[in-house]
């Protein structure tokens, strides 16, 4: 009786998430203008599935999870602002705001790539996701498979080779021309930038140690150190360019006439130029950390600093 109820429970939860897409779907074609700021201006349902099925198994798994298995509320707090900063990018009226400033969109780009799959990492909420979905999408994270595609993509050299080159990528003047007009390639920019940068600080920002994390604490560190100089070359050659490097912005109209092509441009390669360094060095302060508390548990536990243990295997003592 308490599983068909729990069933039905959930069954009218997935129900009521679709009824406010339909309306919110419906709303925003038809009375964009009622809508209030938060709510979506060119409604998605990719997007909106997305975000109400991860905040729903968030919830159902903290619900479902012991006392000790519960995220602290800090963490809870640094996941929901992640996703709550996906959400005001990809699906509010700063979409359209960003669709008509270069720096707008580099500011988009960040949060889509950096501070949003940033907070999430920080909160650390994979398991208490996986313990709220049904069996067979818990089933399908936890597959072999799965697995293996994970091994590959989380792969230290592949993952910041991903994590630069997709910033590169949609960043080649052509590229991101077409990407803007092109509803198709837009759509498939923001979810690579989202995806991959979920990956990569989901890698580095892993407080475990190794195993089960996938790699150690030096790693994550070198990672973090990594990808920053390219990213800061990157930011520098857009701000000290001489000329407009993305006519999109003057072909669909700027929003802030007053603020010229260039200028335009060289706010977009600072906002690419240090955001992201900053992020980076944050990301080794956090790996740092979190290396010292693992070696004080260590301690604690078997009363040898780590330097001795490291000592103790190299020596047979």
């Amino acid at each position: 009786m308490y599983r068909f109820s729990a069933s039905g429970g959930a069954a009218r939860v997935y129900l009521g998430i679709a009824a406010v897409g339909a309306g919110a779907d419906w709303m925003s074609r038809t009375h964009p203008a009622l809508l209030p700021a938060w709510a979506p201006w060119d409604f998605s349902w990719v997007e909106y599935i997305a975000t109400a099925l991860t905040l729903w198994w968030f919830a159902r798994g903290m619900a479902r999870a012991a006392p000790e298995d519960r995220l602290a509320w800090w963490r809870c707090g640094f996941f929901l602002a992640g996703i709550a900063a996906l959400w005001i990018v990809l699906e509010t009226r700063y979409e359209y705001l960003a669709l008509h400033m270069f720096f707008l969109n580099r500011i988009q780009h960040v949060v889509m790539h950096h501070l949003g799959p940033f907070l999430i990492a920080l909160g650390g909420a994979g398991a208490t996701i996986r313990r709220g979905m049904p069996a067979p999408f818990a089933r399908l994270v936890a597959s072999r498979a799965m697995a293996r595609l994970m091994d590959v993509v989380q792969q230290p050299v592949i993952a910041a080779v991903l994590f630069v080159g997709t910033f590169f990528f949609w960043l080649i003047p052509a590229v991101h021309f077409h990407a803007m007009i092109d509803p198709r390639i837009y759509n498939l920019m923001n979810w690579t930038m989202v995806v991959d940068g979920l990956l990569f600080w989901s890698l580095v920002l892993d407080r475990r140690p190794q195993p089960p994390a996938r790699v150690s604490y030096g790693v994550r560190v070198a990672l973090a150190v990594c990808v920053m100089f390219p990213q800061i070359g990157l930011g520098a050659f857009v701000t000290f360019a001489t000329r407009d490097l993305y006519p999109y912005y003057d072909l669909c109209g700027r929003l802030y006439p007053s603020i010229s092509a260039i200028t335009d441009q060289h706010i977009g390669g600072i906002v690419i130029w240090i955001p992201p360094a900053m992020m980076s060095v944050v990301a080794v302060l956090l790996a740092l950390n979190a290396l010292r508390l693992h070696e004080e548990a260590v301690e604690k536990e078997t009363g040898l600093s780590p330097i001795a243990i490291a000592a103790r295997s190299w020596t047979g003592r």
